[in-house]
């Protein structure tokens, strides 16, 4: 693989992220793949690289990334200040929600996600 990252391929690049899944505890191991999956679902066109050693989603090999999640003391799904942030309907604040934390992946928790990755990445 090539070590300069400006002179890498996106397919080198996902290898890179195909390797960091495997690195996952057991424990989130199938949480990691499924979030990979999740993010391509929600749009397919995000290229994935490793960002600071993990996982993330970017519109192109080269720009910058929108997405992320990685395995702390819980697996943390979030976005980055390029992403398109929203505010929440209603919402009193002005606060852009930007992280998340969860310990599995149900039904509603994939849509959710789904619903985020594709609002954040337009």
């Amino acid at each position: 693989m090539t070590t300069d990252k400006r002179n890498k391929t996106g397919a080198e690049m996902l290898q890179e992220v195909q390797e960091k899944l495997t690195q996952f505890s057991p424990k989130n191991a199938t949480i990691a793949l499924r979030m990979h999956e999740l993010f391509l679902e929600a749009n397919p066109t995000l290229q994935a690289r490793l960002w600071y050693g993990m996982p993330g989603y970017a519109k192109t090999k080269d720009s910058a990334v929108l997405c992320f999640f990685r395995e702390d003391d819980y697996m943390t799904f979030g976005l980055t200040e390029k992403a398109t942030l929203l505010r929440a309907p209603g919402a009193a604040d002005s606060l852009l929600p930007s992280a998340w934390f969860f310990t599995e992946l149900d039904e509603a928790t994939e849509r959710k996600i789904v619903e985020i990755v594709k609002a954040a990445t337009v």
